[in-house]
């Protein structure tokens, strides 16, 4: 079984002071609000309601962390390009995932959620940038590709890619779908072995 699907809410974190030891490697979920990040979560997890959806931009305002078994954990990060939520929130959001990303050796990999129908926004160009120093594996998943015929999703692809390029950046690109099962085992399988092959750094080292 995938360490995925073995998912259970372990704790939320408002500040870095909550957040859980650096025992076991990291996985952290990352995307523009209602780009489908929760949806992709609970399909990985094989789960309806781990991470909870909605509507509304921003509803995530914490890390919310999660165990994998015993082989690792996942940390669902509040979404970004929250244009509605007030300034001093959005910095006091941007303050805790940049320590997060920028600071916590036991990150092993970042999954950044796109919609496939607008890849590689402003905002997904701005993460990506900000997530440049952090020495840690890239995956993006074009979420609700479903709602793509093949030739659009084929573009959505290599324009993703060509984007990331341009930008000297460096990430896998996979097309996704929660409701269509497409990318799903593949991206469990990638994502285990991340966790397999990649221990958090000793303290001291």
């Amino acid at each position: 079984m995938s360490a995925l699907q073995q998912a259970r809410f372990l704790s939320s974190a408002a500040a870095v002071a909550d957040f859980p030891p650096e025992t076991v490697p990291e996985l952290a979920f990352a995307g523009r609000s209602n780009a489908g990040k929760s949806s992709a979560i609970n399909a990985l997890a094989n789960q309806t309601r781990l991470a909870h959806t909605s509507k509304t931009p921003g509803r995530t305002q914490m890390i919310n962390f999660f165990a994998l078994g015993d082989a690792g954990r996942l940390a669902d990060l509040p979404g970004y390009g929250y244009a509605s939520v007030p300034r001093a929130l959005r910095a006091t959001w941007d303050d805790l995932i940049g320590a997060y990303l920028m600071e916590r050796r036991s990150l092993v990999g970042v999954v950044v959620l796109m919609d496939a129908r607008r890849p590689f926004t402003d905002n997904d160009r701005n993460f990506l940038e900000w997530l440049r120093p952090a020495a840690t594996a890239r995956l993006i998943l074009l979420s609700k590709a479903d709602k793509l015929s093949r030739a659009d999703q084929a573009k959505a692809l290599a324009r993703t890619r060509c984007a990331l390029d341009a930008a000297a950046l460096t990430a896998q690109v996979m097309l996704f779908s929660s409701k269509s099962g497409a990318g799903v085992v593949e991206t469990r399988a990638l994502l285990d072995h991340w966790l397999q092959n990649k221990k958090p750094p000793e303290k001291g080292n």
